[in-house]
């Protein structure tokens, strides 16, 4: 049996490069000031739970997946280490484990992820609210489609590459879909609920039924009962 556990990621702006200040800015005016503070406290606390959570793992081969990451060995070393120097707090947990005894693996296909930043770009580039709501559909069918493609490339590779009775840790962003296009030979175990993650970003941009956005937001930060399954 092959054993993965999934981690669903909330991107911090340290994790988006070229894209986060301008995505920052559009946020903050989205969400309001107040509500995109209160927000970034979340994801926060988030991070600290998860790291306290890998942190009481042996991680002695293990293998690690990271979302957007199209190179291991040496080259991915390197990119997670700057990754986590300039503060991702996701790229320090997997730079931990590196370091402790797992071994990064290439996860992404790097022409996928050149056309899905240049589609982001686009994006962002629309200054106006007026323009980002006319986006034509055909960009919301390009962007479900070059998802899709990411999700089943890192899916098919997480297949080739973890073994029979070996054990890896995948981390992606919350709304990718990974799983579905996993074999049924690997044993997938959430570390946090995707579900629910994905539940509080849709009650964060929605801005409605308060009481349940803090249920989840309460979810988030919680310290998860979950048992390592090794």
């Amino acid at each position: 049996m092959k054993q993965l556990l999934y981690v669903p990621v909330i991107h911090e702006e340290a994790d988006l490069g070229s894209v986060a200040a301008p995505a920052g800015k559009r946020s903050q005016e989205f969400f309001g000031k107040a509500r995109w503070e209160r927000h970034k406290e979340i994801v926060t606390a988030f991070w600290d739970r998860l790291s306290d959570y890998f942190s009481e793992m042996d991680p002695t081969g293990l293998r690690v997946y990271q979302d957007g990451l199209a190179a291991g060995g040496e080259l991915g070393r390197r990119i997670i280490q700057e990754g986590a120097e300039r503060g991702s707090r996701n790229y320090q947990i997997v730079l931990d484990l590196i370091k402790r005894g797992g071994e990064i693996r290439k996860t992404e296909d790097i022409e996928i992820l050149k056309k899905e930043l240049e589609r982001i770009l686009q994006c962002i580039q629309n200054e106006s609210s007026d323009k980002r709501d006319s986006i034509p559909v055909r960009d919301h069918l390009e962007g479900d489609t070059l998802m899709e493609e990411r999700d089943r490339f890192v899916a098919k590779t997480i297949d080739d590459t973890l073994k029979e009775g070996e054990r890896g840790v995948l981390f992606m962003g919350a709304f990718h879909r990974v799983i579905r296009y996993l074999p049924d030979d690997i044993q997938v175990c959430e570390v946090k609920s995707t579900k629910k993650v994905r539940d509080y970003f849709k009650f964060l941009i929605s801005n409605r039924d308060q009481e349940k956005f803090e249920n989840l937001a309460d979810y988030m930060v919680s310290t998860h009962p979950i048992q390592i399954p090794w």
